[in-house]
């Protein structure tokens, strides 16, 4: 599978990881029909970001019966984090405390505020 903490999904690859996340496996004709209300994409266009999604280690596929049968090949959890590194290295340099204050300065409501606190907790209990 490779080293898949760069993974930055493009916008087309998301509504399919999508449909791959909420069940696997699913035919092609499956994911067209997942997508259809999403994208309104014709078989074609899935085809061909199967294909490209599969070179690049997105997705797999196993023979099964008449059709592949394609499972994601990374978890919600490894994108959204490969995709916050991301954002952090590129929109903050690096810097959390930077992209903390921005979010807290856009409004946080009480429960926001709660998780955070938690979260913050778990880390400095993990640090001990």
């Amino acid at each position: 599978m490779g080293d898949m903490t760069n993974i930055v999904l493009q916008n087309s690859e998301w509504p399919i990881m999508e449909c791959l996340w909420e069940e696997n496996p699913r035919t092609l004709m499956q994911l067209v029909s997942c997508l259809k209300d999403r994208t309104g994409w014709a078989k074609s266009t899935v085809a061909t970001l199967v294909g490209r999604m599969e070179a690049k280690g997105l997705i797999y596929f196993k023979e099964g019966g008449r059709a592949k049968q394609y499972y994601p090949a990374v978890t919600r959890e490894e994108v959204a984090a490969a995709e916050t590194r991301s954002l952090l290295s590129r929109v903050y340099q690096d810097n959390v405390g930077l992209m903390m204050s921005t979010l807290v300065e856009q409004g946080l409501t009480r429960q926001e505020i709660g998780e955070l606190y938690e979260i913050l907790k778990k880390a400095e209990e993990a640090e001990r």
